[in-house]
């Protein structure tokens, strides 16, 4: 006679049947924890059902190992084997088709969120409206002749980018000393050696020092015509 499915026994049974593979009374005990049944319980049950040929077990060592009875399940022979393949690639097929119907929908959805909405619309629009504007009272002024930045102002960013030019000049020099003396009787070659150091020159990324410069004398020279 089975075992009620409410006890204990009932409960592993169904659990163990329903797993169908090697399980240990720690994974059962694990697997069980939400029907509040501790883990001496759970060994009783399982010893008492393998005792009873309910489920089968195997010793190894001092660990028991148990699983469902085989003779319990229809075995499918060969042709219903294949059948069940052919159904299984079938529906694998037919996930992969929903799945990529799924990912579509996604992106028309994702790029339908990215379109503003016409209350957006209307505030950019007013946004860009305003900046216009302003840029266009801008060059107005500057039509018109008005200095926008004061010759104190231009003074002291003038100062501060030749204040700026001269470091650079000088922690140029500073490195290009300390690396010659470097790599003057280096046996590496100095490009390999550059390389390895991680080094950039400015020319490596696209700066120029003596165009900085020449700006600085551009300058000079514009402010005594």
């Amino acid at each position: 006679m089975p075992p009620k499915s409410d006890s204990s026994e009932g409960i592993v049974l169904n659990y163990v049947n329903e797993q169908n593979r090697p399980l240990n009374s720690q994974n059962v005990a694990d697997a069980l924890q939400k029907f509040n049944l501790k883990k001496a319980a759970i060994q009783k049950a399982l010893d008492n059902l393998a005792d009873s040929g309910k489920i089968s077990f195997k010793e190894y060592g001092k660990q028991k190992i148990y699983i469902a009875r085989q003779d319990q399940f229809d075995i499918p022979n060969n042709d219903e084997l294949n059948e069940m393949k052919d159904e299984n690639a079938n529906l694998q097929d037919k996930l992969n088709e929903t799945k990529r119907a799924i990912s579509e929908v996604e992106g028309e959805n994702k790029a339908l969120q990215s379109n503003l909405t016409l209350k957006e619309i209307h505030a950019k629009e007013i946004k860009l409206r305003k900046e216009v504007e302003e840029m266009e009272n801008r060059l107005t002024k500057l039509r018109e002749g008005v200095v926008l930045v004061s010759p104190e102002e231009r003074k002291a960013v003038e100062a501060m980018f030749s204040d700026s030019i001269i470091q650079w000049k000088k922690r140029k020099r500073m490195f290009r000393d300390v690396w010659d003396a470097i790599t003057e009787n280096s046996p590496k070659d100095v490009k390999e050696f550059k390389e390895e150091l991680g080094l950039e020159y400015d020319e490596d990324v696209g700066l120029s020092l003596q165009s900085y410069a020449d700006l600085v004398q551009h300058g000079t020279r514009r402010r005594g015509l």
